[in-house]
Formats: structure tokens, sequence, C-alpha cells
């Protein structure tokens, strides 16, 4: 989660990367929380893959929260994240409020033009928020 969240402190700040994989560092909800917010005020980066990062709801609402304001990111890979409480084993508590505040957040964004959600178990009741 440190690292998750140094990157976050940088990203808030950096002016030129454009490209950003860090799949598979488990950042949990902390590196989620920590990028969402720099998310929110960086203004170059154009790919974001946080593939298997262990997000769960909290970093996915602080993606939504950034989703809404940035004006530049166009593909983001947030699959194998927990994104409703539930790991790919189907371990954790099933929560609706991060993957509902993704879908709301999505029809304001009008950049992102890839998002991957894959194996975060979403069900019938996440779909339809």
């Amino acid at each position: 989660p440190e690292g998750g969240v140094a990157i976050g402190k940088a990203l808030a700040v950096n002016e030129v990367l454009n490209v950003l994989d860090i799949s598979r560092n488990d950042i949990g909800p902390e590196g989620g929380l920590a990028i969402g917010e720099a998310l929110a005020v960086n203004a170059v980066l154009t790919v974001l893959n946080l593939f298997d990062n262990s997000i769960g709801d909290v970093g996915a609402m602080a993606l939504a929260s950034a989703l809404r304001v940035n004006g530049v990111l166009k593909t983001l890979n947030l699959s194998q994240n927990q994104l409703c409480g539930v790991d790919f084993m189907g371990r954790g508590t099933y929560s609706v409020v991060g993957i509902t505040a993704l879908a709301e957040a999505l029809k304001v964004n009008g950049v992102l033009t890839s998002l991957g959600v894959g194996a975060n178990l979403l069900t019938e009741e996440a779909a339809l928020g």
C-alpha cells in the first residue's frame, strides 16, 4: 500500500507521464485512494493499468470521483480489483457502492474510451445499480 500512496503523490504533480502500468502490485484501498486523488488533478496520463491490485470499493469510489473531472484518461483497467468487495474466490463482503460510483461517473465522463472491469464478480445488482 505504501508504494501505491507514493505513486499517487508523484502522479499528482507529474506533467509528462502518459502511460502507467502498476498491475499486480497489491496497492490496496489506500493506494487506490491516492491514485484516485492524483487522477483528479493529473492532466497528462492517458492510460492506467491497475489490474489485480485489490483496491476494493474504497479505491473504486476514489477513481470514480477522479473520472468525473479528469479530461485526459482514455484507458483504465480495473480488472480483478475487488470492486464489489469480493475477491475472485468469493471471499469478502459484497457491496455495490464502488461499482455504482464508477457507473455514475461514466455518465459524465466524456473522454474514457476503454474500461476493463473483468474478474470483479459483478452481479446483476451491481450492473443495474
